[in-house]
């Protein structure tokens, strides 16, 4: 199904999928096919890590295989931040997951604030694809579906974000 319009996390999605729709994974429906890691996430228990010594923080652009589309690392190493405003859920329902209801260029910024800390008022963003820090056992935030709320202006080792390029024709 092609969707006319998408926000910026929708697009993050797709792309991150690389042509598969229904799986777990941006690779398929296990974790770690054949015993083998396909992106830059926590490797063993969330206490202690059993990454190589070296690999063990952000690894180089192009170290796991690209997904159906040709793109690389769409899944974990870094969160990627998107232009589009967290909410507790869609104003509507989706007709697909490619289709997350059109929001204008990314959703209400007043409505991203945390109810649980009404004293802050500093806008959330959405990240999408999950990090290095993420463990089976502990976030699985790195499926494309997975969505994470930050405030914005926020700065870590492993917060990153990822040019779009439109191409024409």
């Amino acid at each position: 199904m092609l969707c006319t319009r998408l926000n910026a996390a929708s697009v993050v999605l797709l792309a991150a999928r690389g042509g598969l729709d229904d799986a777990e994974y941006a690779w398929g429906n296990e974790l770690e096919p054949e015993a083998m890691p396909m992106a830059s996430i926590w490797q063993g228990i969330s206490v202690r890590s059993s990454k190589l010594k070296g690999a063990e923080r952000t690894s180089a652009v192009g170290s796991f295989p690209a997904n159906g589309h040709g793109l690389y690392d769409m899944i974990g190493d870094v969160w990627e931040w998107t232009t589009d405003y967290w909410s507790t859920s869609h104003p509507e329902l989706a007709r697909h997951s490619c289709c997350i209801p059109s929001n204008p260029r990314g959703g209400d910024p007043e409505a991203s604030y945390d109810p649980r800390q009404p004293e802050i008022r500093i806008r959330r963003r959405v990240l999408k694809g999950g990090s290095h820090l993420c463990a089976p056992n502990y976030c699985r935030r790195y499926r494309p579906a997975a969505r994470h709320a930050e405030p914005e202006g926020t700065s870590t080792s492993h917060v990153g974000f990822r040019c779009i390029k439109t191409l024409t024709g």
